[in-house]
């Protein structure tokens, strides 16, 4: 099958590149493509993607809630897949909300909100365990039925302290999560 692992950013696509390479071998034809941040890139990447069987968004998220009050799931650096997604934008003075769009589990992945958001969140009153993120909905609205997201835990919202987001993510190994594809397929 080929299966187009979609990510947002070069070290994500790196992070996959090198969790790819540890597998002795792959049920899978793996093709990485880099759509950039946001939604209007994640849109246009879409739209010109290359035949595939499969898309899957895969790439970091911030989770709302503070890492000792949050299971071991939900831990820096863990997979979890996004079946519900919703939009809060603005941009160019128009204010957009976004009706939820809800799938299907396709992994045994725990299964989690996000909130897409056209500016970097920092800090946040929404409830805990909200994955919030600048592509989810554009690729929920534009995906096929087949395809699904994963995210990877980055950091935790609302931040304490500034943050150096590539110092924080240095660590983080996507494995568990290509893994998780592997088993679906």
């Amino acid at each position: 099958m080929k299966v187009i692992l979609l990510t947002p950013m070069e070290i994500e696509a790196e992070k996959v590149q090198n969790a790819l390479q540890r597998f002795p071998s792959l049920q899978n034809d793996y093709q990485i493509v880099i759509s950039g941040v946001g939604r209007e890139t994640t849109a246009k990447a879409m739209m010109h993607l290359p035949p595939h069987d499969l898309c899957v968004l895969i790439g970091f998220a911030a989770i709302v809630g503070k890492p000792e009050n949050l299971p071991a799931e939900l831990q820096l650096g863990m997979p979890i897949e996004i079946t519900n997604a919703s939009l809060y934008g603005y941009e160019g003075q128009l204010f957009e909300n976004g009706k939820p769009i809800l799938t299907e589990p396709k992994t045994n992945l725990l299964c989690l909100s996000s909130l897409t958001s056209d500016k970097f969140v920092k800090t946040t009153n929404l409830a805990e365990r909200t994955v919030v993120n600048m592509e989810d909905y554009t690729f929920m609205y534009l995906k096929q039925p087949q395809d699904f997201i994963v995210r990877i835990i980055s950091d935790f919202l609302p931040h304490t302290h500034e943050i150096d987001f590539f110092e924080e993510v240095k660590p983080i190994d996507f494995y568990k999560a290509i893994d998780a594809i592997e088993r679906v397929l």
